[in-house]
């Protein structure tokens, strides 16, 4: 059945299924900005577009880093990495790719949870045996990045593949050292570098720690939510409130983006 199709049934019904549920708000969430003319329909039906926090996406077609730096950014760009990872010279950093993490869980997470505490801004708080599971249930999407130095893992990244793209998911990172070694760059730089070699040609990462992904020359990659309360009336100002409520539009890095008005 053709997508059109399938979302004027949901739009259709799902009213009505929220009425026998007794749920008062009814939230679509996370759709890319190509599904828009798909779920015109929702927009008829009473419900708002608003822009969820966007993912960022970043064309990595080049020989390697060093050739993106080179063609991607500007001069005082490249300076400032190349000043961030004379942190690590003389450092031994080993980096291990796996699709299964489960020996490394009890390393990992601990780094995991150092980055959310540290957050402003969240969403839902991973476990444990999430991580151990992707490794059995999602094998063939899911790709850990883990970084150890003497033998003690400092850094990971979950990521995700799918067709041309890398997915950056989540990070962690120990504290005790990441701030003086700049392993955020450092941990971009051998993603980037193992995604290049392996034929991928997009870099997309999820929303958040704007501020970098726009220095290193990212595009936005917008999402939308569909919301509209059960009730008609209260919804037909909940429609007028919702775009002005929403953080995307109080987010002053997102608005340095040329593309940002692809956002709403």
């Amino acid at each position: 059945m053709p997508s059109g199709k399938i979302a004027e049934i949901l739009c259709g019904e799902i009213v009505t299924l929220a009425r026998s549920c007794r749920a008062q708000l009814i939230v679509l969430k996370e759709f890319p900005a190509r599904y828009r003319p798909v779920l015109d329909c929702f927009v008829r039906r009473g419900f708002a577009r608003a822009p969820s926090m966007p993912m960022t996406a970043l064309n990595i077609e080049h020989d390697d880093f060093d050739a993106y730096m080179q063609n991607a950014l500007p001069r005082s760009a490249r300076w400032q990495l190349r000043k961030k990872f004379k942190a690590t010279d003389g450092e031994t950093i080993a980096l291990t790719v796996t699709d299964d993490a489960r020996d490394a869980v009890d390393e990992i997470y601990p780094l995991y949870l150092q980055v959310f505490d540290r957050s402003k801004f969240r969403f839902e708080k991973l476990t444990a045996d999430y991580l151990r599971r992707l490794g059995s249930d999602m094998k063939d999407k899911v790709r850990f990045f883990i970084w150890r130095r003497g033998g003690k893992v400092i850094a990971f990244s979950l990521c995700m593949v799918e067709g041309d793209s890398l997915f950056w998911e989540y990070v962690g990172l120990d504290y005790a050292v990441a701030l003086d070694l700049h392993l955020y760059y450092y941990t971009i730089r051998d993603m980037m570098n193992w995604a290049i070699a392996n034929g991928y040609r997009w870099l997309r990462s999820t929303g958040l720690s704007y501020e970098p992904k726009f220095r290193m020359r990212h595009d936005l990659d917008p999402l939308d939510l569909y919301v509209r309360l059960r009730s008609p009336l209260p919804n037909a100002i909940f429609r007028l409130l919702l775009p002005w409520i929403v953080p995307a539009r109080y987010d002053k890095t997102l608005r340095k983006f040329a593309n940002y008005r692809e956002v709403w």
